[in-house]
């Protein structure tokens, strides 16, 4: 296993089984994730498949909008089969590193409720009340402060 920096075409059949099952593939095809500032990070495995990803983009916090420059996660996707295993963890602190490089003081993500003890791991805050997503997915809005 390898942490890489890919492009994110690569990621997007693990986003669209992890993130929105049994949608269309283009339902993960976020102009934000594929832009051209999004910076995405996969754990690939021995046949170079990517087991984990994430991606940062340079985006103001909506709830902190004077604290920046700000990242946001987005896409973080995890193969079942790798669960559990560390992978997920070596993909975010790459794209966490990778927006602290960039001078980022904040990075924050919407976390799925199921992913919180995850994220709170790695050092994130759940900040605010929670919501449900279009797809009817449990979130928390989340802050890792890089200060």
């Amino acid at each position: 296993m390898r942490v890489e920096r890919v492009d994110p075409a690569v990621t997007r059949r693990l986003r669209n089984a992890v993130l929105r099952p049994g949608m269309d593939a283009d339902a993960v095809h976020w102009p934000g994730v594929e832009g051209p500032d999004a910076v995405t990070y996969a754990v690939l495995g021995d046949d170079d498949a990517p087991l984990t990803t994430a991606t940062v983009i340079p985006e103001p916090c909506p709830w902190r909008p004077d604290q920046g420059p700000a990242w946001r996660l987005r896409g973080m996707a995890t193969d079942e089969t790798a669960r559990g295993r560390g992978v997920g963890r070596l993909a975010l602190d790459a794209a966490v590193d990778h927006g602290r490089g960039a001078g980022a003081t904040l990075i924050w993500c919407n976390a799925r409720d199921v992913a919180l003890s995850f994220y709170e791991r790695a050092g994130f805050v759940v900040e605010g009340d929670g919501f449900t997503s279009e797809h009817g997915i449990p979130h928390h809005p989340m802050t890792l402060d890089l200060r």
